[in-house]
């Protein structure tokens, strides 16, 4: 049981380590290719098709061969597929191996989350904050050796190249100690497909995770432009807002499942979101260097646990497998995780990059509404 709980963790880390330490290169990605916002913003959306095409697939797989299985090439294969990104300079095979990124990491978070929801169920206990929680330190030390690897100026292949190769081997021995999926194969109505449209229970969990994957990914892609940018910092110093971004979102995590035992999920919903758009409000009003970071490292805070809780709730829908209720709502989560970005990149192009951070804003006001209508008084962890 704790082999397999440190097996998954694994999984999260490096699903976050090695994607952060591309985006804190964001700056010298979009100089290597030459391109402006909206192609930048073009092409990470890039990363959204290839995860939406994979979702339903995965959530099949998963049916068919169990998520135990799936989650093992998934994580290989993102783990190859990332440094291919910047491989050689041509704009069109970047897009493409940009695709394939998606593909992979959606394939591997989904069965991921689905691998974490059996070993809560073994815990009889949440702890699935602690899997997220892993993930956010893989996010803020991808994002710390991001920009250490930038300061002595090693070439953003080579960096990534050498990571990919760490990460391949730590997914590996990971491998070892994944759950068996004992729902392999069950034929249960719509869900022996490995896929069905969102029921009206799972669909407001699916916007709530829409509007927060639009804060992740916003934040996750344009943080540290935001602070080259608006506030005017360079570019090493730049990937330090990301860095603080993914601290605060960690800090969160890791005390998420002892608030969420205390306090239940809407109550920890509801002041998460209230967090996360008072904390880019900071930021986008003032945009000066230090408020900026406190803003990010608030919105951190804020979105820390909404994703972990929405996926509990979705993953224990009655008589739907873990990994397939945990598609269902990535399917929509994952567009706002890619459509965030997108449209910063044309908000920033139109008019200016703290107008492209309010589209995110104005959905951190929508998750609310959500919220508060849609997650009952009465709901408590399970």
């Amino acid at each position: 049981m704790v082999k397999s709980r440190v097996a998954i963790s694994a999984f999260f880390f490096v699903n976050g380590f090695l994607y952060a330490n591309l985006m804190a290169r964001i700056p010298e990605l979009q100089a290597f290719f030459g391109i402006s916002n909206s192609t930048l913003g073009n092409m990470l959306f890039m990363v959204a098709i290839g995860a939406m095409i994979s979702l339903p697939l995965t959530g099949w797989l998963t049916i068919k061969f169990g998520s135990d299985k799936v989650v093992r090439i998934a994580a290989v294969l993102f783990c190859v597929s990332v440094p291919l990104i910047i491989f050689q300079s041509d704009i069109w095979i970047a897009v493409f191996f940009a695709a394939l990124t998606g593909a992979f990491m959606g394939a591997m978070d989904v069965c991921m989350n689905g691998q974490a929801i059996y070993v809560e169920r073994l815990y009889k206990r949440p702890i699935n904050s602690s899997f997220h929680a892993t993930f956010s330190v893989g996010v803020a030390l991808g994002a710390a050796t991001g920009g250490l690897f930038s300061k002595y100026d090693f070439s953003l292949f080579n960096h990534l190249l050498f990571l990919s190769a760490l990460s391949i081997a730590a997914v590996i021995i990971a491998s070892i100690y994944v759950v068996e999926d004992l729902e392999t194969g069950k034929k249960e109505g719509a869900e022996s497909n490995g896929f069905q449209l969102p029921t009206k229970a799972i669909l407001p969990l699916g916007i709530i995770a829409f509007c927060s994957m639009t804060g992740e990914g916003s934040m996750t892609d344009w943080s540290a432009m935001f602070m080259n940018k608006v506030a005017g910092q360079e570019v090493t110093f730049s990937a330090v807002a990301f860095g603080v971004y993914a601290t605060g979102m960690t800090i969160g995590r890791v005390f998420g499942d002892r608030i969420r035992s205390s306090f239940g999920d809407r109550k920890l919903l509801i002041c998460n979101t209230l967090m996360a758009f008072v904390g880019l409000s900071i930021s986008i009003i003032f945009a000066t260097p230090y408020l900026t970071l406190v803003g990010f490292f608030t919105v951190g805070l804020g979105v820390a646990n909404i994703v972990p809780v929405i996926f509990s709730l979705a993953g224990n829908a009655p008589g739907v497998n873990p990994a397939v209720g945990i598609s269902m709502v990535t399917s929509i989560g994952y567009t706002g995780f890619f459509i965030g970005p997108l449209m910063i990149g044309y908000l920033s192009d139109i008019f200016n990059l703290r107008i492209g951070f309010m589209f995110t804003l104005l959905l951190f006001f929508v998750m609310l509404i959500f919220v508060l209508r849609f997650i009952a008084k009465r709901t408590k962890t399970h």
